[in-house]
């Protein structure tokens, strides 16, 4: 990200000017010693899902994201130690902790299985914040239509993670709703959820109100299903020698382009069961041929190998189905194993 430095002393006399400091009794909002910059924020996202934000909402406070509550709430820490509670700003990902109301997302009929799917996807939404955000040193902007606290005395914010606008990317890939409301965000908003409910991406599969969310899955002991112009197969290596948690650089999950053309792979995401979800990164192919193993543990990636980064193992030595999707958020393939 670019942007110039500003004093920190400068960006404490704003946000008390703009009324971003909360009650006495209430976590404060505190610069970073030394990295209370503004910047401009330039969101990275797929070619079909442009969007720069708006000037305004770019980040001024940082924190560390210390929990994950759900897909849409998180627990921060700043840095003088103070600990708070942020809801993303604009957007609802299904419930996972209470019932979901199915009439408040569009399309989406009043039935059992969309309830279940519903919910399944909120489980997907909480996983996919956990994996990109738990532990992250993040940047909060606020919306000048908004108030800075919400229901629960929690703090309203646009969170930014490598200078994309995390609230954003989530309503684009179809893992949350946009919430109506006012915010200075909401244009751009509801035309990146108008391009995830024609697509089809995430949530927006309960509309057809399928109990597994609208997704295919191996049901041959381990033969994997494709698309029908998918070239793609994959592989799994679950069991690790030894405890896996202690080797997990022995637990991976190969793909395969059988096809005669490169496989452009970038953006795409390879997730478990419980949703836990491993994004490739911008500008990966594949080769003829070639392979690209994703290790669930830590190592320095290379064109063929990728790092996962994790602490614990993800693919069950007695059974999981391994789910590849493209950056749309179409399933490619599947394989399902045990």
């Amino acid at each position: 990200m670019a942007g110039a430095r500003s004093l920190v002393v400068v960006v404490a006399v704003l946000l008390v000017s703009a009324g971003c400091l909360s009650p006495a009794g209430v976590g404060e909002l505190t610069p970073a010693a030394g990295d209370a910059s503004t910047e401009t924020a330039t969101a990275t996202v797929a070619d079909d899902l442009p969007g720069t934000p708006v000037p305004s909402t770019e980040p001024v406070v940082r924190a560390t994201v210390v929990e994950v509550v759900d897909g849409d709430t998180v627990k921060i820490r700043y840095d003088n130690g103070t600990r708070d509670t942020v809801r993303l700003l604009g957007i609802d990902t299904p419930e996972v902790h209470a019932e979901n109301t199915p009439g408040e997302f569009e399309g989406v009929p009043d039935t059992e299985q969309a309830r279940q799917c519903l919910r399944q996807s909120g489980v997907r939404a909480s996983n996919v914040v956990e994996d990109r955000l738990a532990g992250e040193r993040v940047g909060l902007g606020f919306d000048e239509n908004e108030g800075r606290r919400g229901y629960y005395d929690r703090l309203l914010a646009y969170v930014y993670l490598d200078g994309e606008q995390v609230n954003y990317r989530l309503v684009a890939e179809g893992h949350a709703r946009v919430y109506d409301s006012e915010f200075v965000e909401g244009e751009r908003y509801y035309a990146a959820e108008e391009r995830a409910r024609d697509a089809g991406r995430g949530l927006w599969t309960c509309t057809t109100a399928t109990a597994d969310g609208g997704e295919t899955t191996a049901s041959d002991g381990g033969q994997a299903e494709r698309t029908a112009d998918a070239t793609l197969d994959i592989s799994v290596h679950a069991d690790a020698a030894g405890p896996d948690g202690d080797n997990l650089t022995d637990e991976y999950v190969t793909l395969t382009n059988t096809g005669d053309d490169a496989l452009a792979v970038g953006g795409w995401t390879v997730s478990d069961e419980a949703d836990h979800v491993y994004r490739i990164s911008e500008g990966t192919t594949i080769a003829p041929g070639g392979s690209l193993t994703v290790y669930t543990g830590s190592g320095s990636d290379t064109e063929t190998d990728r790092y996962w980064g994790r602490n614990s193992p993800v693919w069950n030595n007695d059974g999981d189905t391994v789910t590849v999707r493209d950056a749309r958020g179409t399933t490619a393939a599947t394989r399902t194993y045990g």
